[in-house]
């Protein structure tokens, strides 16, 4: 299995969403310094939009410097979501809310060498994951609603990720968490200090002048403001 990324750091998860499909090569080129390049696979049954399949998803693993991490907004993750794992994704979430047995799929995804994320939509309670958080590699919680782009930035979701890390360190886990939606520099900071480590941003990289200045910009800023 890839390692897992150390708590004790911070990663920047560009999110191809914002890219320009016709020239994906260059739009992967222009990310090579972040950590992972974070594909978001949409069904239009989950959420209203539809996106990428596995294909696309083993086409960027074989043409992208660094990992992908695949975060699946699909209605049956049970069943669609280890082809991602075979497709070559580091790192495959799924959302609880569309999963019947998430501790049985993300077993089945270690066994598959790949990491196992479980996402929660904002209103979704992080209460019932708690006793099983170590079934798990990366907790993502959505800062806006998935699927919708253009959104801002849910501060209403800070304090359910200072309870995910509380939760986490008290119970002696190495799992990471995962923020998406609304990252920027004027919230990537915030975010930090509630506990979040792995940062999705699209629009904020995608439309900065230079992208690898903006994602060093946004680890500096996360680092700087590490919860305590």
């Amino acid at each position: 299995m890839n390692a897992a990324y150390s708590t004790d750091d911070h990663y920047i998860h560009p999110s191809i969403l914002n890219a320009d499909f016709m020239d994906i090569g260059g739009e992967l080129d222009k990310i090579a310094t972040a950590d992972s390049v974070h594909v978001d696979v949409m069904d239009n049954h989950f959420v209203p939009n539809l996106t990428f399949g596995p294909s696309m998803v083993s086409q960027i693993v074989e043409r992208s410097s660094i990992g992908v991490d695949a975060h699946l907004m699909i209605a049956d993750a049970d069943r669609e979501a280890p082809a991602y794992a075979e497709a070559g994704a580091d790192s495959v979430t799924f959302h609880l809310e569309a999963a019947g047995a998430p501790i049985k799929l993300a077993r089945d995804l270690r066994r598959k060498n790949t990491q196992a994320g479980v996402a929660l939509r904002p209103a979704t309670p992080i209460g019932p994951l708690l006793d099983v958080l170590g079934e798990f590699d990366l907790l993502l919680l959505m800062t806006v609603e998935p699927g919708f782009g253009g959104q801002s930035f849910l501060t209403s979701m800070l304090p359910k990720i200072r309870r995910a890390r509380r939760a986490i360190s008290e119970a002696n886990l190495e799992l990471s968490i995962q923020v998406d939606g609304g990252v920027s520099r004027e919230t990537i900071e915030r975010c930090a200090e509630a506990g979040a480590n792995v940062f999705v941003a699209g629009s904020a990289i995608y439309r900065a002048q230079d992208a690898a200045e903006e994602i060093s910009a946004l680890r500096d800023l996360a680092r700087a403001h590490t919860a305590h």
